[in-house]
């Protein structure tokens, strides 16, 4: 696999070393994953398995224990601008105003000439065109995500981590900012890795759904998404898949009693 925004985890394996005791923690063992380029894909699981370490790993943030972590084809040893890493708190500068907090992204990806022209259209298709001279203090908890957002798409990364982005959120902010996410991937080619607690989520935004294991995390099950967008959440697919992610998570109780199973 050597294509752009490609992602090869191969027995991927992370041990941290635990202060509290002298000894390890194993957070992720043997885990083996590929996205393809341009493919939506989520990964859920419950607290503590490793799913946020997985994204540090592929953004470059952690070094596996063993194991190792291909993009594009390129072993990964560190950060790149070609891969964009979005947390649930945003990350703008407060200092400044939602239109520099970008300009600076892109000068600091090296970027600057090819996309400034296009920062103010950006600006506009997330809808903050009202802002774009605002700072963050001055913007709702969903605006400040969505600029978070979308100063990662404007360096034009091959792949963008999500890192539970919209999980602060208010249910009605929530669903508007997925419907955003996947209209700025559609129209931009990104690859898409998305750590998600929320199994409602990820079945309406992915085109693929990773589930993982407790602690040491492994690869429990992928399943596909077949549905076309935009997706009804009110379906019959959107539940069944519903039901079987949640089961697959070991939730099988809690699925029988809400759907009187």
């Amino acid at each position: 696999m050597s294509e752009r925004g490609s992602i090869e985890v191969r027995n991927l394996n992370k041990t941290f070393a635990r202060l509290d005791s002298g000894g390890t923690l194993c957070a992720i063992e043997d885990l083996s994953l590929t996205v393809e380029p341009g493919e939506f894909v989520s990964i859920v699981g419950t607290s503590g398995c490793g799913k946020s370490t997985l994204l540090r790993v592929i953004a470059g943030l952690e070094m596996p224990t063993r194991g190792e972590v291909l993009c594009g084809g390129v072993p990964v040893t560190g950060t790149n601008p070609d891969r964009g890493l979005v947390f649930q708190e945003h990350t703008l500068f407060p200092w400044l105003t939602v239109r520099r907090n970008i300009i600076f992204a892109l000068k600091s990806s090296k970027r600057l000439g090819a996309n400034r022209a296009a920062v103010d259209t950006l600006i506009g298709k997330a809808g903050l065109s009202e802002f774009a001279g605002s700072y963050p203090h001055q913007l709702s908890g969903g605006m400040r995500q969505r600029a978070s957002l979308i100063r990662s798409l404007a360096v034009s990364p091959d792949v963008l981590l999500l890192d539970e982005p919209l999980g602060a959120l208010d249910s009605f902010t929530r669903m508007t900012l997925q419907d955003e996410i996947i209209r700025l991937w559609q129209e931009r080619g990104n690859t898409m890795v998305l750590i998600t607690h929320d199994v409602d989520e990820a079945v309406y935004l992915s085109q693929r759904i990773v589930v993982m294991s407790p602690r040491p995390g492994r690869v429990t099950e992928v399943v596909d998404v077949p549905m076309s967008y935009p997706r009804n959440r009110g379906s019959s697919d959107f539940t069944e898949l519903r039901v079987k992610l949640l089961t697959a998570l070991n939730f099988a109780s809690e699925v029988e009693q809400e759907y009187n199973l």
